[in-house]
């Protein structure tokens, strides 16, 4: 059976190819496992001087195996997805804190767990197919994997708002968008013998082939979003008005109303905290949301059937969630 990714040293650098193309490289327990002993092995390993994480299809990554999880909750397993999204978590901080350039090579679709094993690296570049996503409402989930910190803390425009924006409304970022925030670091023409280049001459490569950034439209709302989105989620529907108020609408049609309330609850929480502190509140959400129906209804709707018709449950009051927020 093939490996889900594929582990190689190519001279001084740790390879991770992400080889799971019909789940669009969607992250298992076993590829978290995978990853996770790799980056322990090179992290005090002198002969390892980098490390890239990347993907011989057209997509990076899809995010986490939430089908898997949804089978293993209707199995009466909650206590196996708590272990495999914690070990998740803990994969994300420990690219946050390595000691060694960590390059993704972003293509294609970039969502959810797959934005947790790239946008803690140091070099994160993309083309310009690039796009990125935290659709999580939509599955009746929080928005996870640390971006509950990242997102409000993006060095193009850092802004509590724009985290909850990002997150509420699933807002697909294009290469141009995800330059602009500083949620990729690099854009390139192609990532044609980009891979070799690296291991001959490190992230200098990189350098050497950035190309000018796309253009961006998500900078032309930040105020708007800035205005708005403040407070609980209630607050910010009040808040809401124009133009912005019709693409939030049309963004949050399918996702469920109390994740939507839960959302605005982390990023406030979080707003102070660092990523680790982030990542722990996010698991400690992520486990009452679980145990809540939308999840499971969530995915259904959006990953199994593929029917797009979740009957979510009634808006939970905020005050459901802050109780369980540190």
């Amino acid at each position: 059976m093939n490996q889900p990714v594929i582990v190689t040293v190519e001279k001084s650098t740790g390879v991770l190819t992400l080889d799971r193309p019909k789940a669009l490289n969607s992250l298992s327990p076993e590829m978290i496992a995978i990853i996770t002993e790799a980056l322990d092995q090179w992290r005090d390993d002198d002969g390892i001087q980098q490390v890239v994480i990347r993907t011989e299809g057209k997509h990076f990554c899809s995010g986490g195996d939430v089908r898997w999880a949804r089978d293993t909750i209707l199995a009466g397993n909650h206590e196996d997805v708590d272990r495999f999204m914690a070990a998740e978590y803990a994969m994300n901080q420990k690219i946050a804190e390595y000691p060694k350039p960590y390059i993704a090579l972003m293509n294609g679709v970039v969502m959810g767990g797959g934005l947790g094993v790239s946008a803690h690296g140091s070099h994160r570049v993309i083309t310009a197919d690039t796009w990125a996503s935290m659709p999580e409402m939509n599955i009746g989930y929080i928005t996870d994997v640390g971006m509950s910190h990242t997102f409000q803390n993006l060095p193009g425009h850092p802004s509590t708002a724009l985290g909850k924006f990002l997150a509420i409304t699933g807002y697909r970022l294009t290469a141009g968008d995800m330059m602009a925030t500083g949620l990729a670091t690099h854009q390139v023409e192609s990532f044609d013998g980009l891979l070799e280049a690296i291991i001959e001459r490190g992230p200098q490569a990189i350098e050497e082939a950035a190309i000018q950034p796309d253009h961006a439209e998500l900078p032309k709302i930040y105020t708007d979003i800035d205005e708005a989105f403040v407070g609980s989620w209630p607050e910010i529907t009040a808040n809401l008005s124009g133009d912005l108020k019709g693409m939030v609408e049309e963004l949050t049609a399918q996702a469920s109303p109390s994740m939507m309330v839960a959302a605005a609850e982390l990023f406030d929480a979080n707003s102070t905290k660092t990523l680790a502190e982030s990542l722990d509140n996010e698991r400690a959400l992520g486990e009452v949301s679980r145990r809540e129906p939308d999840f499971v209804e969530g995915v259904r709707a959006v990953l199994v059937d593929k029917s797009k018709d979740a009957k979510f449950a009634p808006q939970a009051d905020p005050s459901r969630y802050r109780e369980v927020l540190s």
